[in-house]
């Protein structure tokens, strides 16, 4: 994991090259807004970043004749921030599209601008399906992952593992309760049993009491509904503590960074889902290779999502000849997506990218056979499967 220390220089670059990235009438505006600095940097942060800069680059750097510039700041994963922000390059910098970073808080946020705006949002790294439910738009598109996709994956394969019993460690927000709730629907589906839950304060330095409420449950496994920093944290204190000793810990979501920083010793066998991984395919190898020379570690999913939904809206906006947002938004929704991030992707009613999802253990130190040789593919679900049917929650998409 990268020094927090080089991240804050990471940042303060970022900084500048955003504002010194003028913005004129004319140009084609897109805005990034994700945690920089704090617990999910390393899994989007900086790294999507310069994925973002890298697509505008793939794609000539402008469009339509028209200069391509990119906006950047840092949400704080404050909900307030966000949405000012947004609200801000929409008013004064034109923005054309935004790209959201992590948390799920953020984003619901950033949604209700997006429509007040009639700016189309990605969401390439908060997790909430709440976002193609309740909180759906005609703006929003959830591009690659939801709490979902990744309960029908991971649960699934913990299910089958004989895991029937459950207790969840989960994140004190949105995102954490969204993702109890869609894997403790998979796990009652399938005869399993769900026996509590304990909700751990955003970027909390101890998890010696929640994990012993986890213990005292009797439960066979151990569900981490959280990320980043914070599950990295976490996973250490149960290892060290010896939880995992009597419980299975499953991961919920995972990145990439997240098991290299706790390393395979302490990894080794977890279950996860994953949306993309670097060494899945020749595609994928290639633009992890260019990654790795400008940022020294492997693209994480939401990186690699950052890239191909940048290019994807770029390439909506030359094949509509417009950047109408309403006109952009139909394109996005009649073309099928095809390039290292997925194959045959496609943007449904309710604002899900439906896309294949994979299913990884962790692979053993002894198993692992060069740098980064970290995931087996147990599973490769398809996207219907993945992201399940319409719910009807989204006024967008009724049943």
């Amino acid at each position: 994991m990268r020094s927090k220390p080089l991240q804050a220089l990471l940042v303060a670059s970022i900084t500048v090259v955003a504002s010194a990235a003028h913005a004129v009438d004319g140009d084609v505006v897109i805005g990034n807004l994700d945690d920089l600095s704090g617990v999910y940097s390393d899994d989007g942060g900086p790294g999507s970043v310069e994925a973002e800069r890298m697509a505008i680059a793939d794609f000539g750097g402008a469009v339509l004749g028209r200069r391509i510039v990119a906006l950047v700041a840092d949400h704080q994963n404050k909900p307030d921030i966000g949405a000012s922000k947004f609200r801000e390059w929409a008013d004064q910098k034109g923005v054309n599209m935004m790209i959201a970073g992590a948390n799920t808080g953020v984003t619901i946020a950033m949604s209700k601008v997006a429509v007040a705006k009639k700016v189309p949002l990605l969401i390439v790294g908060a997790g909430g399906s709440s976002l193609t439910n309740e909180d759906c738009t005609a703006y929003s598109i959830h591009y690659v992952f939801d709490t979902t996709s990744l309960a029908n994956g991971t649960a699934s394969a913990m299910l089958k593992s004989g895991g029937k019993t459950w207790f969840f460690l989960s994140a004190d927000y949105a995102f954490g309760t969204q993702l109890v709730n869609s894997a403790s629907k998979v796990v009652e589906a399938s005869g399993g049993k769900n026996l509590g839950v304990v909700r751990v304060p955003l970027s909390s330095a101890d998890f010696s009491s929640y994990l012993l409420q986890a213990q005292s449950s009797g439960a066979q496994v151990l569900a981490f509904a959280n990320a980043g920093d914070d599950f990295q944290n976490a996973l250490k204190a149960a290892r060290e503590f010896g939880i995992t000793k009597t419980m299975k810990p499953v991961a919920l979501v995972a990145f990439i960074n997240n098991i290299h920083s706790l390393g395979l010793e302490t990894a080794q066998g977890l279950y996860l889902t994953t949306s993309w991984y670097w060494d899945l395919n020749e595609d994928t190898r290639a633009f992890a290779r260019r990654f790795m020379e400008k940022m020294k570690t492997e693209p994480t999913m939401t990186q690699a999502g950052t890239y191909s939904a940048t290019l994807t809206y770029l390439k909506a906006v030359k094949a509509a000849g417009t950047t109408d947002a309403d006109k952009v938004m139909a394109e996005l929704r009649r073309t099928r997506i095809n390039d290292m991030f997925t194959k045959g992707g496609y943007v449904r009613a309710d604002g899900v990218m439906v896309h294949d999802m994979y299913v990884m253990q962790v692979k053993s130190p002894r198993e692992s056979k060069y740098p980064w040789d970290y995931y087996k593919v147990v599973t490769v679900m398809p996207g219907e499967q993945a992201f399940g049917p319409i719910t009807g929650r989204c006024p967008l998409a009724p049943q």
